[in-house]
């Protein structure tokens, strides 16, 4: 699941203007056939910033093995589920992962 949105290129985009805060951002989709949303992002929660450092270290060439420790420990104070590192299922942290981003807007 995180490899695949450090993959994914509006996510980066937008995280990478969300750690500035009071950005506006202008989200479109001409898939969906909406207008374009415009949105004020604030400061950006601790879970946003975990999720821009990692993507960001995923997209370093150079860099060896990352692990999603900062991420991690964000995603276990807002799912305590996760915690204790047993089995779950991958849609249930993409789930909390982007429901907790979205609660700290």
């Amino acid at each position: 699941v995180l490899q695949n949105l450090s993959q994914t290129p509006v996510l980066r985009e937008l995280l990478k203007e969300a750690k500035i805060p009071g950005t506006t951002i202008k989200i479109e989709s001409p898939e969906l056939c909406m207008e374009p949303q415009l949105i004020k992002l604030d400061q950006p929660g601790p879970l946003t910033l975990a999720m821009h450092q990692f993507v960001t270290e995923m997209q370093e060439t150079k860099k060896g093995v990352v692990t999603p420790k900062e991420l991690f420990a964000q995603v276990c104070k807002k799912a305590i589920r996760f915690k204790g590192y047993q089995q779950q299922d991958s849609h249930e942290l993409l789930r909390y992962l982007l429901d907790g981003m979205r609660a700290e807007e």
